[in-house]
């Protein structure tokens, strides 16, 4: 399922944020807490989500909040929970109208899981493979999760990143060997608030005699940024980059490896990975907390976080003296012409 490992790993990141304390008091007598995590992109073919209660138990006859994780029993609720996304259409000015479409989640099992935290190997998630519509410049969506319980419905609401005017607005990237000065990487934000992070990665190809091809890359990130952050210039946001940046990356990756052998250019790949600030908020708060804080969940009437998060990724062509300095260099790069 595509993306979908990556899913995992930030719930895993999530849930090491949250860890359950024994400091903390995470028991509930009588009625138990629904506990959401999702993390949604319009570009997945399978979109997952976490749905576990808090802890059963009592002040009374409190027990290792650690041991009780380990069951899974004591996190998943029995069966399955009416789980589902209701889709709104923008119709004038803030107001969203239901366009009659619901997005029911099914449940599943995953079966690798590593141990940590929470039970494993399997893992129970809830699941669609049906796609969520982006925005446009004449057509705006978002969605509403609903959760329905016995006597209670849990909810939140989610504006989706990844609309069409997500661009990246920069064909030819300028680095220099020396002497370099500031660059500007432009993209037209997306409709929804986000932040952004950039990450520029050269490939390039090893070839040595008697020995197979080698595929190799360096790469480097900027940010995280958010809109109010970003300098805008003829409407469009920038990153700045320096043009001594691929020439530094390269030196520490290649140093005196020059010998015998012939590299060749590949390709340069820029990606923006954008993701909600509502996500960000509640991981810099948890990490800031080291243990569970919910002040700022989006799930009302339980705990958690549901945010949305999208990457786009371009091939950008490199400047004809970046390609003249890069062959000077004494790293053996050469040229199948200029791409």
């Amino acid at each position: 399922m595509k993306n979908m490992h990556f899913i995992l790993i930030l719930f895993c990141f999530i849930f090491a944020f949250g860890a359950c304390s024994t400091d903390v008091d995470l028991y509930v007598d009588l009625k138990d807490t629904t506990i959401v995590y999702g993390v949604m992109d319009v570009a997945n073919d399978t979109n997952v989500i976490k749905i576990i209660r808090a802890f059963s138990g009592s002040n009374e006859d409190s027990f290792d909040a650690h041991q009780i994780a380990l069951i899974a029993d004591s996190s998943n609720y029995p069966g399955k929970l009416d789980a589902r996304f209701i889709e709104y259409k923008k119709t004038s000015g803030e107001n969203y109208s239901p366009t009659g479409r619901e997005i029911i989640l099914d449940t599943m099992t995953i079966h690798n899981k590593k141990e940590g935290l929470f039970y494993a190997p399997d893992q129970k998630v809830y699941y669609t493979t049906e796609h969520f519509k982006v925005n446009n410049a004449y057509v705006k969506y978002k969605y509403n999760l609903l959760i329905s319980k016995k006597n209670d419905t849990i909810s939140s609401s989610i504006n989706l990143i990844g609309g069409t005017n997500f661009q990246i607005n920069t064909p030819m990237v300028f680095f220099r060997a020396e002497n370099g000065g500031l660059r500007k990487l432009y993209f037209t934000p997306d409709d929804n608030e986000a932040l952004y992070k950039v990450t520029m990665q050269f490939n390039y190809k090893e070839l040595r005699p008697g020995q197979d091809t080698v595929y190799k890359n360096v790469n480097w990130s900027m940010g995280p940024s958010s809109t109010y952050d970003l300098e805008i210039e003829d409407r469009k946001l920038y990153f700045p980059y320096h043009e001594l940046t691929l020439f530094n990356v390269l030196s520490k990756a290649i140093g005196n490896d020059n010998f015998n052998v012939e590299r060749f250019y590949d390709s340069f790949v820029v990606s923006i990975f954008a993701y909600g600030k509502e996500l960000d908020d509640y991981l810099q708060l948890s990490s800031a907390t080291s243990g569970i804080e919910y002040d700022n969940t989006n799930i009302h009437g339980g705990l958690g976080i549901l945010s949305s998060c999208h990457e786009i990724r371009q091939n950008v062509d490199m400047s004809s003296r970046t390609k003249t300095d890069l062959l000077s260099m004494p790293w053996g790069f050469k040229y199948i012409g200029y791409h």
